[in-house]
Parts: structure tokens; C-alpha cells; sequence
């Protein structure tokens, strides 16, 4: 018998990052980091509470959801990124001219330099109602 505290959680959101396929190892960890970093800020209801160890050792919150990770082709990134602003879902971009600057300023600068059809996106992080995101994300898979 499950109890309320034992029930499998099943979000109807999802967090979801997708990568090019063909970035380096440490770009894919830098680009996700990045792409995420802002959900918490614009979106508190995708950040649960803090934690602590059983020393009282406090901790940051983190996201509540598992944040699924996926990959594609530059065109894939090109058709979740509009597929995503058709929906009119949050979502984040990191572009490759991101990868030659040093602060956020310059990459604010980089983006707004770009129209958005033409941006070279290297990675997206999109937020929404887990159907609308899974339509966004057709054609990409799972990251290895």
C-alpha cells in the first residue's frame, strides 16, 4: 500500500535541455549550467526547499523535477527553438559566439546582436506543461 509520503511523483511540467550533438564534453556541461541557471529566478515554482544534512548543515534549493537532458542537430535546435517561441514557452538559449565571451554582459550583447532565426544555437532550455515541451523537443533523444 503506498502511502501519500511513499507515491511515485509525477510532475505535469518538465524541465528539459537540449545540446547539439556535436559540443565537446566540457561545452555540454558549461552550456546546461548556463541554460538552467536562470528557471529558479523567472520561474520559483520549479525550485523546492532547501536542504540539510542530519548535522543541520544547510543547503540551496534546487529544482523539485528531474531535468531531462536531450540532444540533436543544429536544425533539430532550430525547429524546438520556434516550435518552443510558437508555444510561447519559457525557454533559454546559449548560441556558439556565447563560447568566446567572458560575463553576462557580452553575452546579453552577443544574443541581442542576432536576429532570433538566425541565432547558432548550441543549446535550449525550455519549461512547460510536459506535453507542449515533448512536441518542442520532436526529433531530438535522449543524451547518451
Amino acid at each position: 500500500m503506498c502511502t501519500h509520503e511513499t507515491a511515485p511523483v509525477r510532475f505535469d511540467t518538465k524541465i528539459a535541455v537540449l545540446l547539439r550533438a556535436d559540443l565537446d564534453a566540457w561545452q555540454r556541461l558549461n552550456v546546461t549550467a548556463f541554460l538552467v541557471s536562470g528557471l529558479g529566478t523567472e520561474l520559483p515554482e520549479v525550485i523546492g526547499e532547501a536542504y540539510a544534512d542530519a548535522d543541520g548543515t544547510a543547503y540551496l534549493p534546487m529544482f523539485r523535477q528531474p531535468v531531462l537532458v536531450f540532444e540533436g542537430t543544429k536544425e533539430t535546435l532550430v525547429s524546438a527553438h520556434r516550435r518552443g517561441l510558437a508555444r510561447a514557452l519559457p525557454q533559454s538559449v546559449f548560441t556558439s559566439d556565447l563560447f568566446a565571451t567572458g560575463n553576462d554582459r557580452d553575452n546579453r550583447a552577443a544574443v541581442r546582436a542576432v536576429p532570433g532565426d538566425q541565432l547558432d544555437l548550441v543549446g535550449l532550455a525550455v519549461y512547460g506543461p510536459r506535453n507542449a515541451v515533448d512536441k518542442v523537443l520532436k526529433g531530438a533523444r535522449m543524451h547518451p
